[in-house]
């Protein structure tokens, strides 16, 4: 069987490497640059420059041939557009669904064609065959559980995929850096945006859609209580960086036209805190809708996950009622179902 496998620097995706050379696959490593350098030169360093070396040391050590495939077209065109469009109309997007699902298992399966069975990650996530179909289905390490982020994925593609770390807790993953003698073993987990580890996201919103001076207002006053760079940086119910005394604040609500955002002592308000939502854009791994309206759902990644009954309503939208209230639920951000350990699909929260 040859196998694909894509390969960042990191330490997950190089040990989901050498452990599909133990098992005596045929193995091929992409690395997949998706930024121009001079989109990204107001950090003074082009941060896949640096994943990329560790990406050839780790290559080099196990034997195995790695290409580069440019894809800075392809990631714009799929994925950026759309999380600066959603940011700019007040929501909050999630561009690493986007990545998965339109860019490595997306244009990704598009470049290689039919020259390779499948497509190996270093995601924590494992696959299984089920009445004909291949499922999807959480990681023993609920808190690094990455099935929230493949859950835009298509049966096709989640057939293609192959997760050689997903059996396996973070620390156990570690240990196995250690027992490969990976270049990059010691190497610190990324924290940013989707291929771009070393960019915070409000780097990422300042670059495209800079600073707009607006309003900081209390919620149940409606006093003003300071300014803010942009309704963009902020989401419901968020408590950091809002640069004001005698907090906690947190954001209660944001009105994009005119630059406002609203914050409130208060954790819980009718606008930050909800059981309830619709969600709509719905993408079902198994090209066909669950059987029964009570699931497991998601609201973010995380081991956090709540009972939830469904309903369709109209265009084919669903009416979601969690079993508890919910602080930071906000327009954009994905729901993502689960029947027990088998991930669904989910949609974008309207």
């Amino acid at each position: 069987m040859k196998i694909a496998a894509l390969v960042s620097g990191g330490v997950d995706s190089s040990v989901a490497l050498r452990l599909l050379k133990d098992q005596g696959f045929d193995v091929t490593a992409f690395y997949l640059k998706i930024w121009l350098a001079d989109e990204l030169s107001f950090l003074g360093e082009c941060p896949w420059e640096d994943d990329l070396s560790h990406a050839r040391a780790v290559c080099q050590q196990a034997e195995v041939a790695l290409e580069v495939v440019p894809f800075q077209r392809e990631y714009w065109e799929r994925v950026v557009g759309y999380t600066i469009e959603e940011a700019k109309a007040g929501r909050t997007p999630n561009p690493d669904m986007l990545c998965n699902a339109r860019i490595k298992f997306g244009a990704f399966y598009d470049y290689i064609g039919k020259n390779f069975n499948k497509v190996a990650t270093g995601h924590y996530a494992l696959t299984e065959e089920c009445n004909g179909l291949t499922c999807l289905k959480t990681s023993p390490d609920l808190i690094k559980d990455q099935t929230y982020f493949l859950s835009q994925l298509s049966q096709e593609q989640v057939s293609k995929a192959v997760f050689p770390i997903g059996q396996f807790k973070k620390e156990e993953v570690r240990k196995l850096a250690q027992k490969y003698n990976l270049p990059n073993a010691g190497r610190k987990d990324s924290q940013g945006i989707c291929f771009l580890g070393k960019i915070p996201f409000d780097q990422f919103l300042e670059y495209h859609l800079g600073i707009k001076s607006g309003k900081l207002i209390d919620y149940e006053t409606g006093k003003v209580l300071g300014e803010h760079n942009g309704f963009w940086y902020f989401t419901v119910g968020q408590r950091r960086g809002l640069g004001l005394s005698g907090g906690p604040w947190y954001v209660a609500a944001k009105n994009p036209e005119a630059n406002e955002v609203f914050i409130s002592h208060l954790e819980h308000t009718e606008l930050s805190t909800r059981k309830s939502f619709e969600v709509g854009n719905l993408n079902w791994i198994s090209g066909k809708s669950p059987a029964t309206n009570t699931l497991r759902v998601k609201v973010r990644h995380g081991a956090g996950i709540y009972e939830a009954e469904i309903q369709v309503i109209k265009d084919g939208r669903l009416s979601v009622a969690l079993n508890d209230h919910d602080r930071g639920i906000a327009s954009g951000q994905f729901a993502v179902f689960y029947d027990d350990n088998i991930c669904l699909g989910g949609g974008v929260i309207l």
